[in-house]
Order: structure tokens, then sequence, then C-alpha cells
């Protein structure tokens, strides 16, 4: 294995919810009230539909598509949504910081450094909303690639605190198989101050409508036997999937970083040319420099 290449899940898709559109010459984000499941190819138009799309759009007979059958990849509930708090440099792309909330990894003049994390709110460094939180969840929609997954990547608190309950609730519920519960992606709205009452969405993760939860986690059980039987070992895939996401510094490239910036970094936001930025002074630093003055 290459080291510092980050072994990631395959990806054969995106799901999103929302869309770029151009603007005045400039592409923008744009917010949408539905699922969007596009292939892995973009254009001046945007990004090319996925078949799986059209497919399920036709099951809710022209309505919005809002929720989408899926299973994970993996057991672990920490492989199948991977979240960190992240600051990309807005030109480049290139990942500068990663952290959990308690330590972070950022490049220095002196090289990659492990350092305290204090979370967005309270870190000098990525002030100025250029650190956010960004997940990645990992899912697999139909049965064409048993190993191919499709992934949501989002910035918002409201998807990644939800979906990482939901995931570690199923997770204990189930016995620890993930991997074999009939589940669903779910879109859902609601209203807060900070909104001003206009409605913003999230992406939640529950079982497939019809499903009680004694026989989904029954259906997962005896599936997982079966698989199993069939010589089919999901420990040891969730093992190689941990170590080829631990095999780099930072899980996501440079070309992934500026697609997430182009989509989720609001526009006039510039980073500084340096791996540093400096901090703000204090206002006794600004009147001892006057003094000196």
């Amino acid at each position: 294995m290459i080291k510092g290449l980050a072994i990631t899940p395959p990806v054969i898709g995106r799901i999103s919810i929302g869309r770029m559109v151009e603007k005045n010459g400039k592409r923008l984000p744009e917010k949408d009230d539905q699922f969007t499941i596009t292939t892995q190819i973009q254009t001046r138009e945007g990004w090319l539909p996925h078949p799986l799309d059209d497919a399920l759009r036709q099951e809710v007979q022209g309505k919005k598509l809002r929720s989408i059958p899926v299973t994970l990849p993996f057991n672990d509930p920490d492989l199948n949504l991977r979240a960190e708090y992240t600051f990309f440099e807005r030109r480049s792309g290139r990942p500068l910081c990663s952290g959990d909330g308690e330590i972070c990894r950022r490049r220095t003049d002196q090289g990659l450094e492990q350092l305290p994390c204090p979370s967005p709110d309270l870190c000098e460094f990525g002030a100025h909303d250029l650190c956010k939180p960004y997940g990645r969840l990992y899912v697999r929609v139909g049965e064409e690639d048993e190993l191919g997954c499709f992934v949501f990547r989002t910035t918002g608190y409201n998807s990644i605190r939800t979906l990482a309950a939901r995931l570690r609730y199923f997770h204990a519920i189930s016995g620890g198989n993930l991997a074999t519960l009939p589940l669903e992606l779910k879109l859902r709205g609601k209203s807060t101050t900070q909104s001003h009452r206009a409605p913003i969405y999230y992406v939640d993760l529950t079982l497939r409508i019809g499903v009680s939860m004694e026989d989904a986690v029954n259906q997962a059980r005896e599936a997982a036997k079966h698989r199993e039987s069939q010589g089919i070992n999901q420990a040891a895939l969730d093992t190689i999937a941990e170590a080829g996401l631990l095999n780099a510094q930072f899980e996501y490239s440079e070309e992934e970083g500026l697609q997430v910036v182009e989509e989720f970094t609001p526009e006039g936001a510039v980073t500084s040319n340096k791996t540093q930025p400096q901090p703000s002074k204090g206002l006794s630093q600004k009147l001892a420099e006057k003094k000196t003055a």
C-alpha cells in the first residue's frame, strides 16, 4: 500500500440536496428541498444525473425525491460517517487543518503538527467561517456494485449530528449489524430563529417505510448470518477500510477540497497565502505599538 495515500471507499456517485447555479457570471451554491443523485462527471451545466435518480423519481410518480432506500457498507458507525472540523485553502483546495474538537493535524512552517483543537468558534486559525464541520456519509444504493458507494457530503451541523446519532443507535439496537439493516435516507425540514423562520433542510437516516424495528433487526441478523455462511467477512472489510483511511495525513485530496470550497464556503471568504494565518491583534498590543511608534 502506498504510504500517504488515503484509501477511501470506492465512490461511484454523489447524493446532494443542492446544486451549483450561474449568476452574474459566478458559480454559486443553491439549496434545494429534494435529493439529487449524480455521477462523478461535472459539466458546465452541473453534475450529470445518475440513472438511479430517474429510476427512483419514477417510483414517486413525479413528486420530489425526498427519500432514498440505502444500505451501509460497514458495521462501524465511524466508517460509514466520516466527520471532522476541516479548513481548506480556498484557491487550491488543499486541506490545512483537520480536527475532532480536541486534537487537530495542522500544516505549519515546521511541517504537519498535532495541536489542540478548540472547535471553529474558538479557533483563531479557522476564524471567519473558514473552518467548518465536514461530513461524508457513505451508502450503497441499488445492487449494481457490491462495494461501490454513493457519498453525501455536508458541512451542516443538523445533518452531521442527526446522522451520527442514528448510526450509533441503530448499531446498538441491531447488535452491530449496521451493514445489513434496511434503511433509507430521508430529507427533513425545520425553521429556526437563525434561519429567520425560513425552512432549512437536513438529512436523516431511518428504517424503511413499513418495516418495524423488530422486523428490521431480525432481517439484519439473518442476513448477516447468511452472508457469513457464504464466506463474506464483514469484520475483515471494516478492518481493512479503517487501515486505508488512516494511511494518509488527510483523507481528502485537493480536488475534493475544491469541490467542497465551491459548494459550501460562502463567496468572498478568502484565506491567506500563508499556511498559518496571523491572529488579530488585541487592544493592549495595539496601544503598545502606538506608544513606540
